[in-house]
């Protein structure tokens, strides 16, 4: 077996630069020991796996860089094991620095290594992790592990593993490893005398043969078992011992590489990032790692994957500094100081003041994380790689000021323009007109002049594009922006275009995902057709959802007019019918409760019925509320759909509802609400508390995201192997 060198730019986020600063740097740095040894130059000696174990040299030497495995520990838990691309290359710039590490006083000379596709960098002088792309929240530990615990694999303490692979190379190194496990087998370890050992500060350890080492406790507890089972006819190492692996269960090779990475996703948070700093990116590593799970489940067959990347934009602003905290009283401080650190980003963010500041830090650290991205992945835009963002809360509106542009400030000259025009429009006297005349020339030369300020600042000053990327997907999860949207006066229109809120050159697709007893979500699409306010948001698939349905032929469904019976009224308990929902497991009867009249009455005209069971149910909805207000209300609707009434193909209905479907005239082009299952045992009273932080470690949600962000990829493959055949 040979060990070939780096490929070009291999990693993500690493560039082309390997340890030691240059290109496969380390591939021929000397083993431990100070010998000649070049992995790059001289072919490995064959390695066997006798009884399928791990595989051994036929003598005892210096462990191989590709035997050794490096560790990292987050959050104080156990250690895990980096990949073994990660592994090698850190052996190799730690091999590069001398087995005892840098002299005192001597700066380290070898180049941070990239790990962890690129999200972490490690220094093997000072044994730390640290992230790239936001300032750490910790210290991240590694480790260099060579004596590894039987069946965990764990590594032992460094300083103790060291210990024992000296005193192990001390006496063995030279001699003739056993060939095969059946000497082992025909001899066990009982019938055995320990050849050597070795005294730790608080442990031993006994050779019971060249590859049987076993480990023992010297604490008071552990001697007094070891005795009683001694006595009752157990041997010391199966009563107390913990057997030790010298190398790890699996080499490591340069072909254990992360995928490149085709689409990056920026993560962005809402409030309350200032009460608890490094929330996001706790919250975002929750939700890569779950992206992790459902891509080698549903996506190990694509040859990229999908990175996130925290946004922080909150810490970095100062606002009103202690302005707000010194107005404070003390009473209740703890709730008080909460709310400061919350609720007031709303505040903030209406303010004419502080707005533009958190508009701006939003935007500059999105670029900034762009910009270092593209430059330690350099074929990423080569490639066509692609840009999402992911928002929560009040980050989807901050988010969608930015893409769009939208400055309330512009929104007020609107206003005052239209009412000079109300003013020319009604009658005034001489002396009226001659003053709203010298008010139109002042500030037409106002306009003027500060036309020929914005020039000569835009000679001097190139203004740079709002944001260095465009959006590909933009995934709203428990946001309030339509709220934001209708005081600002977006109304439905009569197309089902995006473009109404989100115009498709900024943004590709949108998308609104909420769990339903979310209190700070809203819909979006009754911003765009009035109509889907009765329509059902999508129901989102479980993540283990055998061969679901495809998003995009989920036929629309209208909610249930239904209310609780401790609402319903004698006239309107005569018209409740049940209508079809998307969803065949949970019938969700309580979404009836937020239908409006004026909602109720356009179910009858804002459809086209077809034969079958969907006009058996459009003609029990009209004769069932022909006495019902509500359909006095929309009568002149309810004629003109029953005059659009249109015959459709006799097809039964789509296996995963139990009615027909009622269509509307006018359908969106791309549905854009998205919503959660609730669980079958779920309190809607605890999940109206739980539920608005609950989207980032959610399996079907990650399903959902990578659905929508590799569907090109999947496209363009399926068409690949259409062509071939």
């Amino acid at each position: 077996m040979r060990l070939r060198p780096r490929p070009e730019g291999a990693g993500g986020g690493c560039g082309s630069r390997g340890p030691g600063g240059s290109e496969g740097a380390g591939l021929a740095s000397s083993e431990s020991g100070g010998s000649g040894f070049s992995l790059a130059a001289t072919a490995l000696p064959e390695r066997r796996r006798p009884g399928g174990g791990r595989p051994r040299y036929e003598v005892v030497r210096e462990l191989g860089a590709e035997e050794v495995r490096w560790f990292y520990r987050e959050d104080r838990k156990t250690w895990k094991p980096f990949i073994g691309y990660d592994s090698l290359r850190i052996e190799l710039a730690y091999r590069a620095l001398g087995t005892g590490g840098p002299a005192e006083g001597e700066a380290a000379a070898v180049e941070p290594v990239c790990v962890r596709s690129g999200l972490y960098e490690v220094d093997v002088a000072t044994a730390e992790s640290y992230p790239v792309y936001w300032n750490p929240t910790e210290k991240i530990p590694v480790m260099r592990g060579q004596w590894f615990i039987d069946g965990t694999w764990q590594p032992l303490e460094e300083e103790e593993s060291n210990l024992i692979e000296q005193e192990h190379l001390n006496r063995f190194k030279g001699q003739q490893l056993q060939e095969s496990f059946d000497m082992e087998v025909s001899k066990p370890v009982d019938g055995k005398e320990a050849i050597h050992s070795l005294k730790l500060s608080r442990n031993h350890v006994d050779w019971h043969s060249v590859d049987e080492v076993y480990l023992y406790s010297d604490a008071t507890t552990s001697k007094i078992a070891r005795t009683v089972t001694q006595k009752l006819g157990f041997s010391k190492a199966s009563s107390s011992g913990t057997r030790l692996h010298r190398g790890y269960v699996e080499e490591a090779t340069l072909e254990d590489k992360p995928p490149q990475t085709s689409h990056i996703v920026f993560v962005v948070h809402g409030i309350g990032q200032k009460m608890d700093q490094g929330r996001i990116i706790k919250n975002t590593a929750m939700m890569r790692d779950t992206a992790r799970k459902i891509e080698e489940k549903y996506f190990s067959n694509l040859a990229t994957h999908v990175e996130f990347l925290p946004v922080e934009w909150r810490s970095k602003l100062t606002l009103d500094g202690d302005t707000v905290d010194s107005i404070t009283p003390d009473k209740v401080r703890g709730l008080r100081d909460m709310l400061n650190s919350s609720a007031m980003d709303i505040m903030y963010y209406t303010s004419p003041l502080y707005r533009d500041e958190l508009v701006k830090g939003l935007q500059q650290e999105l670029n900034r994380l762009y910009t270092l991205f593209c430059s330690r992945n350099p074929e990423f835009e080569e490639k066509g790689g692609k840009v999402s963002i992911v928002s929560h809360s009040l980050g989807c509106v901050i988010t969608y000021d930015i893409m769009t542009g939208w400055n309330p400030v512009r929104l007020y000259e609107q206003l005052l323009q239209k009412e000079e025009e109300e003013l020319e429009d009604r009658w005034m006297s001489y002396e009226e007109q001659r003053l709203l005349e010298e008010l139109y020339i002042t500030k037409q030369r106002l306009r003027e002049i500060e036309e020929r300020l914005h020039g000569l600042k835009a000679s001097t000053i190139s203004k740079p594009p709002v944001l260095k990327f465009k959006v590909e997907n933009f995934f709203c999860m428990g946001s309030p922006l339509a709220v934001f949207l209708a005081l600002r006066g977006i109304r439905p229109g009569n197309s089902g275009s995006q473009d109404h809120i989100l115009p498709r050159t900024i943004c590709n697709r949108l998308l609104n995902i909420f769990h339903p007893t979310d209190p700070v979500a809203y819909r979006l699409e009754p911003l765009i057709l009035k109509h889907y306010s009765n329509i059902s948001p999508v129901q989102i698939h479980w993540y283990n959802t055998a061969n679901p349905l495809p998003y995009e032929h989920m036929k629309p469904s209208f909610l249930n007019p239904t209310k609780e019976p401790t609402s319903v009224t004698d006239t309107e308990s005569v018209s409740t019918v049940p209508s079809p929902t998307t969803s065949p497991v949970m019938v969700r009867r309580h979404y009836g409760e937020s239908i409006t009249n004026i909602g109720k009455a356009s179910i009858l005209g804002a459809a086209s019925i077809g034969k079958g069971l969907g006009g058996m149910l459009f003609s029990r909805f009209g004769r069932s509320s022909t006495a019902s207000p509500q359909t006095l209300e929309g009568g002149k609707d309810g004629g003109e759909g029953d005059e659009k009434k249109a015959t459709t193909a006799g097809t039964p209905p789509l296996s995963h509802s139990g009615s027909g479907f009622l269509e509307p005239i006018v359908e969106l082009e791309h549905r854009i609400d998205f919503e959660l299952r609730e669980g079958l045992v779920e309190s809607r009273y605890w999940s109206a508390v739980t539920s608005h932080t609950a989207y980032w470690s959610s399996l079907d949600i990650a399903l959902f995201l990578l659905t929508f962000m590799y569907k090109h990829d999947q496209e363009d493959g399926d068409k690949s192997n259409l062509d071939t055949i």
